[in-house]
């Protein structure tokens, strides 16, 4: 591995050095951000915004999006909430309950999209607001009182990390398996470079981003039942409100282009430990929530910029090596070079 490749991946992974500056600026301004305790509660509040972005990442890259996140994981909470506190269900089944109506709403948004060849942007925008209102219909009110069984979800410890942590390291697992062992990963790029291009390849353009919808539904209200059985409780109508402009910031922050047809799962998970530091940073210096917020909206500002830059930071590096080395050689075979060596 020569010295080029250095500099080659930061310019591919210009997050890197943001987050590494971020960290010292945030432990300078606090003096205890960069401790254990810290950096473990970043993970854990960083993990349900991880498991939903993975999926969402590979729909981006695919060529497609989806917008009603935020109300999927709504509604995954409110299914399962509902099922616990007002029926005592085991974990198994309040999660399974909560697992179904994500997969309803990706088999909704996945049909209108792939099959009938609807807008994404339009079709999950609808389903936003429609499944909303359907969380708020199944819950008008709070939701509490979820029992020691569904606290499991998200109190537990697994193999000593948060049972939260856990969960969303196994969808990167499973994600970054699909990408670079299966022909579906190859398939998600294609697809996303070119849908007719890959067609005449014999990819299902449409059986693809169908399942990677399902795949975004399901992990939208599992996230949500996360949530839910860590506060320990529900509102239908504040539950996940935002939540897809932090999932959709995390992939192009990441890397990933809103075009379709590039992005790595390892940039998505930078970008979410960039919104994950910057949350907490700023919430530890005192900063309000509303100017959390602004900061979040500019981050997708950023996204835009390295989006941008990064391709040309990328060929730049590469480009410098191969021209050092254009130099050497004619210097090596020039006259004065030649007279030289005799």
């Amino acid at each position: 591995m020569n010295a080029s490749a250095h500099p080659r991946q930061l310019a591919r992974y210009p997050l890197i050095p943001v987050i590494v500056l971020m960290a010292v600026g945030f432990e300078l301004a606090t003096g205890s951000f960069v401790g254990s305790q810290n950096l473990l509660g970043i993970a854990t509040d960083s993990a349900t915004l991880a498991i939903v972005a993975v999926p969402s990442a590979l729909l981006v890259i695919s060529g497609y999006l989806d917008l009603s996140v935020g109300s999927t994981y709504a509604l995954g909470a409110v299914a399962a909430g509902w099922l616990a506190s007002e029926h005592g269900g085991s974990l198994l089944t309040c999660v399974l309950l909560s697992l179904v109506a994500g997969l309803a709403v990706g088999a909704v948004n996945g049909f209108l999209c792939c099959v009938v060849g609807l807008s994404p942007f339009i079709v999950t925008l609808g389903t936003l607001t429609a499944v909303r209102g359907l969380a708020q219909q199944f819950a008008p009110l709070p939701l509490t009182s979820f029992g020691d069984s569904f606290a499991w979800l998200g109190g537990a410890e697994v193999a000593g990390l948060p049972s939260p942590v856990a969960i969303a390291l196994l969808v990167v697992l499973v994600a970054g398996a699909v990408l670079a062992l299966t022909p579906v990963g190859r398939h998600i790029y294609a697809i996303g470079v070119s849908r007719e291009a890959a067609y005449l390849s014999g990819v299902r353009v449409r059986t693809v981003p169908f399942a990677l919808f399902l795949a975004t539904g399901a992990c939208a209200a599992l996230a949500g039942a996360i949530k839910a059985s860590v506060l320990g409780a529900v509102q239908s109508g504040t539950a996940g409100t935002g939540f897809e402009l932090a999932v959709l910031t995390a992939v192009l922050v990441g890397g990933v282009a809103l075009t379709g047809g590039s992005g790595t799962l390892f940039g998505v998970v930078l970008g979410v430990a960039f919104l994950g530091i910057l949350q907490n940073g700023l919430t530890l210096v005192g900063v309000p929530t509303f100017w959390q917020q602004v900061a979040q909206g500019l981050a997708l500002v950023v996204a835009a910029g390295l989006a941008y830059l990064a391709p040309r930071l990328e060929a730049l590096s590469a480009v410098r090596p191969q021209a050092s080395r254009v130099s050497a050689s004619a210097a090596e075979s020039s006259p004065a070079s030649r007279s030289a060596m005799s």
